[in-house]
């Protein structure tokens, strides 16, 4: 039989490009789901970095606004600590007494003094570590054995001395000062100030360790104030509040006013 038209019933073709065609799309659907994989994590880790940032320029911005915006009470009306104590009452009333009403109390962590200066400002609202202060109670061990009180403001056993934390105290600066202060009446070897034991500065001032204050003393001893404290700005500085966990802060002017301080330079 000669050639025909039809097609062998058994003869077949077979595409071979399906099975291709199907492994790439496969291949193709995994890569695409390994990138959108990948570009979600980076979304994701983006998204996270920029929330880091955003939590850390908030948290810088808080410290300036804290810095430049020291909550200083108005002169109306002094803010007493949540918890107002006697030690509060008592001494607000003597600082009222004598003309202060720019002054606020503010209670603090036990742990406050473990903490650094740049902490104590921030939670004090300070508006630099230099605004925080402390006052120490010094001894002359050279004194005449005549002077025994304080009764001679000018040539007195016992000094507290207000000083920055920041600052390195000089005890010579405040050694020439009360030797000139006495006009050179008295040797200069005469004054040797130290700081006096812990049980001598409770006794005398009524307060204890890191409660010191200069307000509201048991014993009327004369204050130094480093001169530095008059020249910050603005003029509202920390001290201690007389008891451990309490903070006093008041206007300069006002206080130098009603304490009457030597003014010295010793830092």
């Amino acid at each position: 039989m000669k050639g025909s038209d039809h097609p062998s019933p058994f003869l077949f073709t077979v595409d071979t490009t399906t099975g291709d065609h199907q492994h790439t799309r496969s291949l193709r659907r995994g890569t695409e789901n390994r990138n959108r994989r990948r570009r979600r994590g980076m979304k994701e880790a983006a998204a996270a970095e920029l929330e880091r940032l955003q939590i850390e320029i908030l948290r810088r911005i808080s410290v300036l606004e804290s810095s430049f915006l020291p909550q200083i009470p108005s002169p109306s009306s002094p803010s007493p600590p949540d918890d107002e104590s006697e030690t509060v009452a008592r001494l607000s009333a003597i600082l009222r007494s004598g003309g202060v009403n720019d002054f606020c109390f503010k209670r603090v962590a036990p742990d406050y003094y473990d903490w650094p200066l740049e902490s104590r400002r921030d939670v004090l609202s300070a508006s630099s570590v230099d605004h925080l202060c402390k006052s120490i109670v010094l001894v002359n061990t050279q004194a005449a054995s005549n002077i025994v009180d304080c009764s001679d403001r000018n040539n007195s056993k016992y000094y507290l001395v207000v000083v920055q934390y920041s600052a390195r105290f000089n005890a010579d600066a405040v050694k020439s000062f009360l030797y000139s202060l006495n006009e050179g009446k008295i040797p200069k070897k005469r004054f040797n100030l130290r700081l006096a034991p812990e049980e001598t500065s409770n006794k005398l001032t009524g307060f204890g360790h890191n409660a010191v204050t200069c307000i509201g003393m048991k014993t009327d001893i004369p204050v130094i104030l480093d001169e530095a404290i008059t020249k910050l700005t603005p003029d509202f500085f920390w001290l201690g509040g007389g008891e451990i966990d309490l903070k006093l802060g008041v206007r300069t002017s006002e206080f130098l006013d009603f304490v009457k301080p030597f003014v010295v330079p010793c830092s």
